[in-house]
């Protein structure tokens, strides 16, 4: 029989092999799962429409695609407006759908000295072929020629109840006789007492000339000779020749 010595040493053997067997054993089979998962995981994608932490690091470009920024900016297609009269800049502006008054006197670079702005609606908006006439406001309370909106369609919109259109209703003239000025001898007018409708009679004097004559006669005082017309803005040698005989500048 072997000592028991001897056969002590060969349980601890025995179970020293079936521990290193084991932990051999259990060890490949936790680290199988753990390299192969780990990949996995790492690279997996997020859910459709969504984007992790980690793509939009290392692609910022995919997040950018999707700012608010690029969507279609609102206001649909430009339309034409005419602003004439004292304004730095007449003529035809381009304007949003959405755009006011204020908006059309802005594009055409503000309105100059002595501009009638206050019998406008800043605010009233405005449509394709409109016309803004900018007219003058005589600081003293004197003549005036008021502001108004004449609309594509061709009818006058003063900005104020009460306030007159600088032009004459379709189909219709002015009478001569009853603006203040008129001198009443074979038509002819007075340039130092006609008032914005009687010049408006005048061949080749519309709305924008007419304010344009008062405000060098309120700048200036009376006119002295008719050929001081030729100082007006917008009347040049052939419309000076064709107003010599309708206009006067009565007795001085």
């Amino acid at each position: 029989m072997a000592p028991p010595a001897a056969i002590a040493l060969v349980v601890v053997g025995v179970l020293a092999c079936v521990v290193t067997v084991y932990t051999v054993v259990s060890g490949s089979s936790d680290d199988v799962p753990t390299v192969v998962a780990f990949p996995s995981s790492a690279g997996a994608a997020a859910p459709s429409g969504r984007t992790t932490a980690g793509d939009a690091a290392q692609n910022p470009s995919r997040t950018a695609r999707s700012s608010p920024t690029d969507a279609p900016t609102a206001g649909g297609a430009a339309m034409v407006v005419s602003v004439v009269g004292l304004v730095r800049t007449p003529g035809l502006v381009h304007l949003s759908t959405t755009a006011r008054i204020a908006d059309a006197i802005a594009a055409a670079g503000g309105g100059r000295p002595g501009a009638d702005l206050l019998s406008l609606n800043m605010a009233q908006p405005v449509r394709d072929g409109d016309q803004i006439l900018v007219g003058f406001a005589d600081p003293s309370g004197g003549t005036r020629l008021r502001s108004a909106v004449v609309s594509g369609g061709g009818a006058s919109s003063p900005a104020t109840p009460g306030d007159r259109s600088p032009t004459a209703t379709a189909g219709t003239a002015p009478s001569v006789g009853a603006g203040s000025g008129a001198s009443g001898s074979a038509g002819t007018v007075d340039l130092n007492t006609a008032d914005e409708a009687a010049l408006d009679t005048l061949p080749g004097v519309g709305p924008v000339t007419a304010a344009s004559i008062i405000e060098w006669r309120t700048r200036n005082g009376r006119f002295t000779s008719v050929d001081q017309l030729a100082e007006v803005d917008g009347i040049g040698p052939g419309r000076l020749a064709k107003l010599r005989d309708r206009v006067t500048v009565g007795a001085g």
